[in-house]
């Protein structure tokens, strides 16, 4: 495979960390986050103004998923064509055209319609945003600002749980969400710098032997399946937390809601903890295993019927905040692991497609259980996913041993051969995965 010219991905690593760059791509997600959370808080607004039933709820609140499901690896290529800084922008501006849209909408085609305008903002931003990161942080902080980053998802949806009853109405959240997307667009295109121009075209055959190449790797491949196996059980747990709470504890729908926020707010915490553990050395597949048991354990003990009504919530707290540890270590390790810089984007929407494949499975998988055979059932998902998590969490580590002792193929110019899985060794991130 021919190398085309790189966009945004500099020979060697930042010498600086560029922190106010990285203060506005976090900001950015934090923004396409609070357009999944105003849907949770809004939805019986929605309903009772447009006149929905459950079914077509769960199409507004699934279509985020699903773009990313399907859209997570062009939207990596595109990164390289047009680069990361232009499509962050692009993603934001996206947001707010979507989100006035939904505001003025005043049947439920055009709600749905305006979401799949927000879905292709929030597809844009999440995957631009760890390229910019990958950009402008020096080797030493790479970590720790990752951490940051993955606290987007769980701030936004927090903020928007307990901010959106204050505004007026529905509409007026739309519309807020979206002078804040603006507002926010203005502060990328006049504080993130552009990366090198890319003269290079852009074509399904080249993504297609990109893709190949990466998943090829090994390594962004088990990361994202990794990914799609924590969704599964974060958001088996996360999505019908307020209904079980209000059945569990017999609180009502307000209080379960924060309750909901505090359990949500709990996995910035683990976000954070994640990337002070990866900077001090902790082995990422060790971070990942232990995760992934610990969320197993808390996520079926919040099932069961055993469990007394007071151990509840606190679980939901342990399961978030422990939780909150896997996706700082998946999306520092994606540009890692991918076989080449220039293949970072590609790897990063791989990873991504995961997530938005757990977030599918996750919700409709407990829905069938439970109607079959009640909430404790639920349990069972959520083990399954801790068990497959687990075991990718092992094959990392045995990816990373054998990619560190064999052989490369490596061509003429240096760069790594889709014919070998080694994880190329990067400035300032020799230490073993």
């Amino acid at each position: 495979m021919n190398e085309r010219p790189s966009i945004d991905r500099p020979a060697t690593p930042a010498a600086l960390t560029n922190w106010l760059t990285i203060a506005i791509v976090v900001a950015s997600g934090i923004v396409a986050a609070l357009q999944v959370g105003k849907v949770a808080i809004a939805l019986p607004a929605l309903r009772g103004d447009l006149g929905f039933d459950l079914a077509a709820a769960g199409w507004i609140t699934s279509v985020f998923a699903l773009l990313g499901a399907v859209g997570g690896i062009p939207v990596g290529a595109s990164v390289n064509r047009f680069g990361d800084r232009n499509l962050l922008l692009l993603g934001l501006i996206t947001l707010a055209l979507g989100g006035v849209a939904g505001a003025f909408a005043g049947n439920l085609a055009v709600l749905l319609g305006s979401r799949v305008i927000e879905g292709a903002g929030f597809l844009l931003i999440v995957i631009a945003a760890p390229s910019v990161l990958e950009r402008v942080v020096a080797p030493r902080h790479r970590d720790l600002a990752f951490g940051i980053l993955s606290a987007f998802m769980p701030a936004g949806i927090a903020i928007a749980l307990l901010a959106g009853p204050a505004l007026a109405g529905w509409r007026g959240l739309w519309l807020a969400n979206a002078a804040l997307a603006i507002v926010v667009a203005g502060l990328v295109a006049i504080i993130v710098a552009r990366g090198e121009p890319n003269r290079g075209g852009l074509s399904w055959r080249a993504m297609i032997q990109d893709t190949k190449a990466t998943v090829a790797a090994g390594g962004p491949l088990l990361l994202a399946l990794e990914f799609a196996a924590f969704s599964v059980q974060y958001f088996a747990v996360i999505s019908f937390l307020p209904i079980l709470l209000v059945e569990r504890m017999a609180v009502s729908v307000v209080t379960a809601g924060a309750l909901t926020a505090v359990a949500v707010a709990a996995n910035i915490v683990g976000n954070l903890a994640a990337g002070l553990l990866l900077t001090r050395g902790v082995a990422r597949w060790a971070l990942i295993a232990a995760t992934t048991v610990v969320m197993g354990l808390t996520g079926a003990g919040i099932f069961l019927a055993a469990t007394p009504p007071g151990v509840v919530f606190l679980l939901c707290v342990i399961f978030s905040g422990v939780g909150g540890l896997l996706p700082a270590a998946v999306l520092s390790g994606a540009p890692q692991l991918a076989p080449t810089p220039r293949l970072a984007p590609i790897a990063i929407g791989l990873v991504m497609q995961g997530s938005s494949l757990g977030l599918v499975i996750g919700p409709v998988a407990v829905g069938i259980v439970v109607d079959a055979a009640g909430w404790s059932a639920a349990a069972l998902p959520v083990a399954i996913g801790a068990v497959i998590g687990c075991t990718l969490a092992f094959a990392l580590r045995a990816s990373a041993r054998f990619s560190t002792t064999s052989g490369a193929h490596r061509s003429a110019d240096g760069h790594a051969s889709s014919r070998s899985i080694q994880l190329p060794a990067r400035q300032g991130h020799e230490r073993p995965l």
